[in-house]
């Protein structure tokens, strides 16, 4: 069953990336078909033949269409109350749109974006949300609209696709809109959608949503149609139904910015309505669309964050965590972009005028070289831009050097100086971002995702493909790969450079693949446990003492200066607590370590009870946090037994004390002596409470382990009645206790004695805290905006009874007056939740069984 499930996940996750890379397939082998009689030269003659003057408006228009874009933003923003600068919110707007347009994945991409900059402005998660839920639907409301009154008023040609279904699809289009707008108006309670109440926006919100969404795509196909050759304009009606079909498709496809998928529609649909051997100039005009619409915006956005990171560097205000945390992933995008605009220019024709500058002024050998080593230099930008976005210091240095060197050869090649500005400007850009890339581990242990594998094979299948469109009417021979010319040795200089594109890849692939396998787990030894006592004593939570067990991995980083605990359940790697050590770097390249270990084991990575000033460990390597509870811990220099509130546990220490009960507080070396007698109270505890030994996050009554740490026991007498194996840090920050044991007929109140004696003991030894352990699902709300798992929580915490007392246990820890602070669980996005929970379950519990007995 577990491998059933395996594989179910597996196949989810394969399912989107494969099916991308598929319809884009599907759409190079499109184009090949319709354009077949084309060759490169004519579409590169028709971009460059385009008069200024509509370059210029299609420009102006572009500018307007992301000026509209901005509405969606300030519209979302109003319609939840709140009042944000005008500038600010579109400046957040414009750079969700330039990368979502360009890069695709628009929800994930641009959802990203507005996240982070709308939390850093002071919105909520639930607000951020709707906001977001706000702008897509505008988007998709004004695309329908658009397209559904087009095709209801517009007749198309019989030869289109679909064209018999042309009224039922623009009415259900347009209806769909109306609807929209219709419930506003007559629905005024919220819909419950399964298990959430929806409300529909007021009827004004709705009417903003479809008409700006409307104005936007109606200026986004203007710029395209101003572009188009006037020997296929059959009116803009005609132009705009097959613009909308190509765009739906496209977003449909889930393809970057609906490459290939977009054109083979704009191609068909013109080849229907009669424009054949016009395929040159309408490819051309794509062309030129891509680069106005997309790359443009794409460029301005990446000049925009540059600007801003340089102003952060005069003013470190700015350079907030969450903007630090956005360039990593940011410079990894746009190292992509680059890698992959140095593959596709090495498989297209440089410019003839630029080619007959450089025969007069360029050995022909350094033009060879340097087309060749371009495309090698893009294959490998785009393996670095893996590195980058995991914050690998390595692919900073190598990324920074072969942005430069990308840029020289991009001129010695065919004077691209467009291609070496940007690759320049990237450099500038990331040159004093050094100290965001501070991770030391090998470029050849970084995991490579599914869909990052796909997105290098796309960009190589795209380079194919324009090799194949860009010399068609080259025939085919051996002698093709040795030849060398300035005017006339295109089609082998693509050849040669895809190959050595495609063979960068395949080296760097088949060196991942030898490096050493991941070391097998192994409980640690004493020379471990013993390398490992140093780091604990000095951590600042006496928590790390659970090491001491035994009976969890120690992985260390490469210096020994920190450490993860962790166990393997099932899939799920679960670490307990934090890494540690004192050593920030460490313990976050830790985290890192951790995660692409669990990632080519093909597991979960975990991280159970950690603490709120380290959750940015986890946000930065991806992975979401819940909240699981709350610690207690008691401040010690506030800590007294006077007052009202404090009577009862007062009246137990003096009745306790007046019965002759004291506490003894052992030192580690007279721990063995003493374990025989205290093994007697833990098999009298635990066959009176009809309970089994736990593990991983709770002490077992192990000898080797109690004797690694002092005890306090207390005494009635010369007999000992309860223990307790204490948990005490070397800078008296925090004390505690772990396994707590006592006679079953002992006196009642003994627990609390123990508390508060020794309380009163680490108050008096300097300590600052004293931790009472975590009261698990505390502090979890049940309300209508909470999460999912925090209303089921918090209804277990206070339904739960039955199952644990998980109040009781609250209310008791309570008592002692501690400050509870929040832990967290922290797990990696996509994850079968309920499995791990039950993993992580069964791992405390000591197998499943122990989840069902006490």
């Amino acid at each position: 069953m577990k491998q059933a499930g395996a594989g179910a996940l597996w196949l989810r996750k394969l399912a989107g990336p494969f099916l991308s890379l598929a319809m884009l397939c599907l759409a190079l082998w499109a184009l090949h078909k319709l354009a077949s009689e084309v060759s490169y030269h004519q579409v590169a003659r028709f971009v460059h033949g385009l008069p200024d003057w509509r370059i210029a408006l299609a420009v102006i228009l572009t500018a307007l269409s992301y000026v509209a874009m901005t509405l969606y933003d300030w519209f979302g923003v109003d319609s939840i109350g709140k009042r944000l600068p005008r500038a600010q919110v579109s400046f957040i707007s414009f750079l969700s749109y330039a990368f979502s347009n360009t890069l695709g994945m628009a929800l994930l991409i641009s959802g990203s974006i507005r996240y982070r900059f709308y939390i850093q402005a002071g919105l909520s998660t639930a607000e951020v949300a709707k906001v977001v839920l706000y702008c897509t639907l505008s988007f998709w409301l004004g695309l329908c609209t658009l397209t559904g009154v087009t095709l209801l008023v517009v007749p198309v040609p019989a030869t289109l696709p679909f064209a018999e279904l042309r009224l039922p699809i623009g009415a259900v289009l347009t209806a769909l809109s109306l609807a929209w707008i219709a419930g506003s108006v007559l629905v005024r309670r919220p819909l419950r959608i399964w298990r959430w109440p929806v409300s529909l926006p007021t009827p004004r919100n709705a009417l903003r949503q479809v008409v700006v969404g409307t104005v936007d795509w109606g200026l986004a196909a203007a710029v395209l149609y101003l572009l188009m050759p006037n020997e296929v304009d059959t009116g803009f009606g005609h132009f705009l139904a097959i613009f909308a079909l190509g765009q739906i498709a496209g977003l449909i496809s889930h393809v970057p910015g609906g490459l290939g998928v977009f054109e083979a529609v704009m191609l068909a649909g013109y080849g229907a309505t009669g424009n054949e051997g016009l395929e040159p100039q309408i490819l051309g005009a794509l062309a030129a669309y891509r680069l106005i619409y997309y790359f443009l915006p794409l460029c301005a956005a990446t000049l925009m964050v540059l600007l801003r990171e340089v102003r952060g560097l005069r003013s470190k205000s700015l350079l907030a965590p969450w903007f630090t945390g956005l360039l990593p992933p940011f410079f990894a995008g746009l190292t992509l972009v680059s890698g992959a605009v140095l593959v596709f220019s090495g498989a297209t024709n440089a410019i003839p005028d630029r080619m007959a500058i450089l025969r007069n002024v360029l050995p022909l050998p350094v033009l060879e070289v340097s087309h060749f080593l371009s495309s090698v230099v893009g294959m490998l930008l785009l393996i670095l831009a893996r590195g980058l976005q995991r914050r690998l210091d390595a692919a900073y240095v190598l990324t920074l050097v072969l942005l430069v060197v990308g840029a020289v050869l991009s001129l010695l090649k065919g004077i691209d100086y467009e291609e070496a500005t940007l690759l320049s400007l990237l450099a500038l850009g990331l040159a004093p971002a050094h100290q965001l890339f501070y991770r030391r581990a090998s470029l050849f242990s970084t995991n490579f995702s599914v869909g990052w594998i796909i997105a290098i094979l796309a960009v190589l299948g795209c380079a194919s493909w324009l090799v194949i469109f860009s010399y068609k009417h080259v025939e085919y021979s051996s002698n093709l790969w040795w030849e060398f010319s300035f005017l006339h040795g295109g089609a082998p200089r693509a050849l040669r450079a895809l190959v050595g594109a495609a063979a960068a890849g395949l080296l760097f692939a088949l060196a991942t693949l030898i490096r050493p396998a991941p070391p097998k787990l192994h409980l640690p030894d004493e020379a471990e446990l013993t390398k490992a006592l140093p780091l604990i004593k000095h951590y600042s939570s006496a928590q790390a003492h659970l090491a001491l067990m035994g009976d969890k991995t120690l992985l260390f980083d490469a210096d020994d200066s920190a450490f993860i605990m962790y166990d393997v359940e099932g899939r799920s790697w679960i670490a307990m607590g934090d890494p540690v050590g004192n050593t920030d770097d460490a313990r976050r390249e830790l985290v890192w370590t951790f995660r692409e270990l669990c990632e080519r084991a093909g597991g979960w990575p975990l991280f159970y009870q950690v603490r709120p000033e380290d959750l940015d460990l986890y946000l930065e390597v991806g992975m979401n946090l819940l909240k699981i509870g709350e610690e207690a811990r008691v401040k010690l220099d506030e800590f007294n037994l006077d007052g009202k509130s404090k009577k009862v546990l007062r009246n137990t220490v003096n009745k306790l004390t007046r019965e002759g009960l004291r506490l003894e507080i052992v030192p580690v070396e007279a721990v063995p002596a003493l374990l025989p007698r205290l093994k007697q109270i833990s098999d009298a505890w635990m066959r009176d409470k009809r309970v089994r030994e736990k593990g991983f996050s709770l002490g077992t009554f192990e000898p080797r382990y109690l004797s690694r740490t002092p005890m306090a026991v207390i005494w009635q007498g010369e007999e000992p009645v309860a223990f307790a194996n204490l948990f005490l840090t070397d800078s008296k920050e925090e004390a505690s206790l772990d396994l707590m044991r006592h006679v079953p007929d002992s006196t009642s109140g003994i627990m609390d004695f123990m508390f508060i004696q020794l309380m009163q003991w680490a108050k008096q030894e300097g300590y600052r805290w004293f931790n009472l352990g975590m009261a698990p699902l505390s502090g979890l709300q049940n309300r209508r905006t909470a999460t999912l798992w925090s209303r089921f929580g918090a209804m277990i915490f206070g339904r739960g009874e039955r199952f644990y007392n998980f109040r009781g246990l609250y209310r008791y820890k309570d008592k002692f007056d501690p400050e509870w602070e929040p832990r967290y669980l922290a797990v990696p996005a996509n994850i079968a939740l309920p499995v791990a929970l039950t993993n992580l379950a069964s791992l405390i519990s000591g197998g499943l069984s122990g989840m069902v007995r006490r």
